[in-house]
């Protein structure tokens, strides 16, 4: 029975046998579930070594077997370039077959469809930036993504949203804390389908940045009272820094929440797909304080956020970026 493997090899991995249950999991070939969660566990590098090109085998065989998870991650691997060539084509034509069996890739394929992009993903034309400061540098990008596009980012991060969280160098941990009052939902490797990932290119062609540039695209939910006080996205320790951020406004039917820059006063509350795009750093990529900037309180109704931290450079080879976040207190 297809799956019946999987409560085994979970039991042998929480027991500590992590060994016998990735042995168990490559001996069931024709178990889609086995294959799934072994393709999990080998591209989270957890009870077996990250390799993401045995990721990928194994998330194929789970898709030719029929299973929809493994399709899924499959497609955006196969967009991305992720443990083996990039197609974009191969990917598209993945959604378009699974179409009819999976309407997350029947949503995506129909997205897609009425993107203008060249044959990678890429956008065929960048936005152009409204220049609102010089130092630091602030531009709005009206109409980055459309209604359409907003709403599947908000629809598919409902069931994933957790409370947001802030990493504290000096523990070395991620804590809940006042100064971040929302919900986040990220979309890692797993989840870069190939419609994110063609979000992810746009955000970095108005960036004008490579797209390995930039972190794990998150979702960000405010409610009433919420808020993300004053804060820095660069952080002090990083040598690859965080050089510019840039959030796009997946709605516009709630009141408060302006973006905030703390010493210029700069206020903006974008309509419902523009883009803000700001630079967090010094030419010698120390945080600049000038950049500092809140999310002001929800009054009313429910704020969504989509945001990516670009970095310097892309990560090395065979890496990927850590998640770390700043708060205006250099104490914190």
């Amino acid at each position: 029975m297809s799956g019946a493997l999987v409560p085994q090899a979970l039991a042998l991995a929480q027991a500590g046998q992590a060994a016998q249950a990735v042995a168990l999991l490559e001996a069931a070939f024709d178990d889609p579930a086995a294959q799934l969660l072994l393709g999990l566990w080998r591209i989270e590098g957890r009870n077996a070594p990250r390799d993401i090109a045995r990721a990928r085998t194994h998330f194929r065989s789970a898709a030719d077997l029929g299973n929809a998870g493994g399709a899924r991650v499959l497609a955006g691997l196969i967009a991305s370039g992720s443990g083996g060539p990039a197609d974009w084509r191969a990917a598209t034509t993945l959604l378009a077959q699974w179409a009819d069996r999976d309407p997350l890739a029947a949503r995506q394929a129909d997205l897609i469809a009425a993107m203008d992009l060249d044959g990678v993903g890429n956008p065929a034309t960048a936005a152009e930036p409204e220049l609102l400061s010089p130092m630091p540098y602030v531009a709005r990008l009206p109409g980055l993504l459309t209604p359409a596009e907003c709403q599947f980012l908000i629809d598919v991060s409902l069931p994933r949203f957790k409370p947001a969280e802030i990493f504290h160098e000096a523990q070395n941990r991620f804590r809940l804390d006042p100064v971040r009052q929302s919900d986040t939902a990220g979309f890692p490797l797993i989840s870069e389908w190939p419609l994110v990932h063609a979000i992810n290119r746009r955000i970095a062609a108005a960036s004008a940045t490579d797209v390995a540039q930039g972190e794990t695209l998150q979702i960000l939910r405010y409610g009433p009272a919420q808020r993300y006080r004053p804060h820095l996205d660069a952080i002090p320790t990083l040598t690859n820094q965080r050089i510019l951020t840039l959030i796009v406004y997946l709605n516009d039917d709630y009141t408060g929440g302006e973006t905030r820059f703390i010493k210029s006063g700069l206020t903006v509350k974008g309509r419902n797909g523009d883009g803000l795009l700001f630079c967090n750093a010094l030419p010698d990529g120390r945080p600049d304080p000038a950049s500092e900037h809140e999310g002001c309180p929800i009054s009313s109704g429910t704020k969504y956020l989509a945001s990516r931290w670009i970095r310097a450079e892309p990560p090395e080879p065979g890496t990927s970026f850590g998640t770390h976040e700043a708060s205006g207190d250099p104490a914190r």
